[in-house]
């Protein structure tokens, strides 16, 4: 474990984001409705599977290496982990690929897997989502840049990324992985973006509306997308409709509590949204059914693909709870 210090992120749109690393975060899980027995079992715990991040974010669940990968942000790695060995570098260089040194969010954030099963990644210091090359037995720091820019307006940090059945991907662009955020001279559009790649790669600005766009997932029909703003100054979590074209319309609010970090949706259209002081879980009307309490940030979460396990990035630990007391891993 690490000592007992507090290291402190800032972020410059005034969050602060804490990593308390004198204990591991205590997991407790409240039951505020009687549905969400149905959900996460009475008998399930909160357990730290992992730590040593200096920043753990992005969580992606692969079911054909039954292995959980996880951006480290701020050392510009992706880890794996499995129930046999634990945590273990996968992915050096995840974010960051040019040798002029820079500060700040150099890494990859938010992770996915592409509709050919390849792996993709938001990378902060490159500005770019990017797709690794190589396969995922054996990865390798060489990637295909899907999207860096705009209209010719370089992007700020891709940060999360959902992915459509029929391959589009939809992803955020806040500040955070500028050096000195929204002053950063380099910052090329003046609003925080949410935008498409098509399956022929063209980019499209869906929105620009949201202050300090983050998660994003889609409810599991796909006519519904959500998009979690973690401006504290605007702590909504947006709902769209998705059109035909794939384009969104009739934004609304659908959560108005705190601010919320990474999102994730399960099969029954339950919503599990990460932020200060754990995990809150709503169904798909957005009623709040109960909480996995950790002490600290968490800054997302993901599911197996099975959804009996569930799998929380806070500060920098990993944590792992078995929703579904069937549950193997």
């Amino acid at each position: 474990m690490k000592n007992s210090l507090l290291a402190v992120i800032v972020l410059y749109t005034g969050q602060l984001y804490a990593q308390t690393a004198s204990k591991p975060p205590e997991g407790v899980i409240e039951r505020i409705s009687p549905e969400l027995d149905a959900i996460i079992t009475v008998t399930a715990k909160v357990e730290v599977i992992a730590d040593g991040f200096g920043w753990v974010e992005g969580p992606l669940w692969i079911e054909s290496q039954k292995m959980l990968l996880v951006s480290d942000v701020l050392n510009n790695n992706v880890y794996k982990w499995t129930a046999e060995k634990g945590k273990e570098l996968y992915l050096a260089h995840s974010g960051y690929t040019q040798k002029i040194p820079r500060a700040e969010e150099l890494g990859s954030n938010g992770l996915a897997l592409s509709k050919e099963g390849r792996l993709l990644l938001c990378q902060h210091g490159d500005r770019r989502v990017a797709l690794m090359n190589a396969s995922l037995d054996h990865p390798k720091a060489d990637y295909t840049t899907l999207a860096s820019e705009y209209k010719g307006k370089k992007f700020d940090s891709p940060n999360d990324l959902a992915i459509r059945k029929n391959g589009d991907i939809y992803f955020t662009d806040p500040p955070y992985g500028l050096e000195k955020g929204v002053k950063n001279p380099s910052k090329a559009a003046p609003y925080q973006g949410v935008y498409r790649i098509s399956k022929k790669g063209i980019v499209t600005l869906l929105t620009d509306s949201i202050s300090r766009p983050n998660g994003i997932a889609f409810f599991p029909n796909e006519k519904s997308l959500l998009v979690a703003n973690s401006d504290p100054q605007k702590p909504n979590i947006y709902i769209y409709d998705v059109t035909k074209e794939g384009l969104l319309s009739n934004g609304r609010i659908f959560i108005k509590e705190r601010s919320t970090d990474g999102i994730k949706i399960d099969k029954e259209g339950n919503v599990f949204a990460t932020g200060q002081g754990g995990v809150r879980i709503y169904n798909k009307k957005g009623h709040l059914l109960g909480k996995i309490k950790i002490n600290g940030s968490t800054s997302n979460c993901a599911f197996t693909n099975d959804y009996k396990t569930l799998f929380v990035t806070a500060d920098d630990y990993l944590l792992k709870v078995d929703l579904n007391k069937k549950a193997g891993l």
